[in-house]
């Protein structure tokens, strides 16, 4: 999902969040898919100091980790890839 994003931004000649991690895989159809340990990878995200996070919905709920990490889930790539622009 990080490269995808990374390919609309360039395409939109639009910049990411500094502060924006992006975790997940896409399916074919641009449906976003669940990742092994999602609550790991977020956990770590906000150790490394990332204030907003996207996360496929299909991984399942979240727990917040504290109130300055803002937790965002999606079905789809274009409603993630909107968010993550900016748009």
């Amino acid at each position: 999902m990080g490269i995808a994003l990374a390919i609309a931004s360039s395409f939109r000649d639009a910049s990411v969040d500094r502060r924006l991690a992006v975790i997940g895989e896409i399916g074919l159809s641009g449906e976003l898919r669940a990742v092994p340990q999602l609550d790991r990878r977020v956990t770590e995200a906000a150790r490394l100091g990332f204030k907003r996070i996207l996360t496929p919905k299909a991984g399942g709920k979240i727990s917040p980790l504290s109130k300055d990490i803002e937790i965002l889930a999606f079905s789809s790539l274009r409603e993630a890839v909107e968010t993550g622009l900016g748009n």
